[in-house]
């Protein structure tokens, strides 16, 4: 898969679907900031993980594809279900950098905090694309395999 970029996208999102999205951040902010008042920053940074716009991307996804399936006559359930896996295995990948950006920021912040955030966004590019690129390589390997068989 070519990753590219695709205006094409805004135009089929419907305004209530991006409210959704920024619902879903917003109380997943304020969810966070409660547990960090109550449980301390510790416990609270935890929580900065928790994927609410995902969730939110991954039905409109699945609900996209249904509705363009449908324009030209197929059902499309088993098209959205895939097409919002394959969002999940994105957000996976991206979850891989996301936990080497963190250690990379917890080893250099004492030294510097832009250092930290310089480091910690290098690494983190680094280590989603090699994963990104990676998962591709395996993917085209087992399929080729396969195809022996």
């Amino acid at each position: 898969m070519l990753v590219k970029l695709s205006s094409s996208a805004l135009r089929q999102t419907r305004w209530y679907e991006y409210g959704i999205r920024f619902l879903l951040g917003g109380l997943a902010t304020v969810f966070t900031g409660l547990v960090s008042t109550r449980f301390g920053v510790a416990i609270g940074g935890l929580f900065l993980a928790l994927p609410a716009i995902f969730c939110a991307s991954a039905t409109l996804i699945e609900s996209h594809e249904r509705r363009a399936k449908k324009k030209v006559g197929l059902g499309g359930r088993r098209r959205g279900q895939q097409a919002a896996a394959l969002d999940a295995a994105g957000a996976g990948l991206g979850s891989i950098g996301l936990a080497t950006f963190a250690a990379t920021f917890y080893a250099l912040v004492a030294a510097s905090v832009i250092g930290a955030f310089a480091g910690a966004i290098l690494v983190w590019a680094v280590v989603s694309m090699a994963a990104w690129w990676l998962r591709r390589k395996l993917r085209i390997t087992s399929h080729i395999t396969q195809a022996k068989r």
